[in-house]
């Protein structure tokens, strides 16, 4: 099962998240919701270095999946955009009866 948790301080805002584990909905390769999870996942990362100036950190480690990510300071406007766009996109995975068992969405106060 894929585990991702989303952290927000007190006022809700984003303060980063982590990713771990394998989804197991199919073989290597051929994992949809693996595959869709990450592309999601990744593009978001990707996007908040590219296209915005925050500073961030982040650790991954492809062969446990695992993913933890990190801003240095309170994000802005477009790199909170991103990623309530990722958690979007990763909970209509969620809420799909299909998929829904493969990963699980959290949200902590920090």
């Amino acid at each position: 099962m894929i585990k991702v948790t989303i952290y927000k301080n007190r006022r809700h805002e984003y303060t980063g998240f982590d990713m771990s584990g394998h989804a197991e909905y199919d073989d290597p390769g051929k994992d949809v919701v693996c595959a869709a999870v990450s592309a999601l996942v990744i593009n978001a990362v990707n996007s908040i270095e590219h296209f915005t100036d925050d500073e961030t950190s982040c650790v991954s480690d492809e062969e446990s999946g695992s993913i933890a990510f990190r801003f240095s300071k309170i994000p802005s406007h477009d790199a909170a955009l991103l990623l309530d766009s990722m958690i979007f996109g990763l909970e209509e995975i969620e809420d799909n009866n299909e998929y829904e068992p493969y990963i699980d969405i959290i949200f902590k106060e920090v």
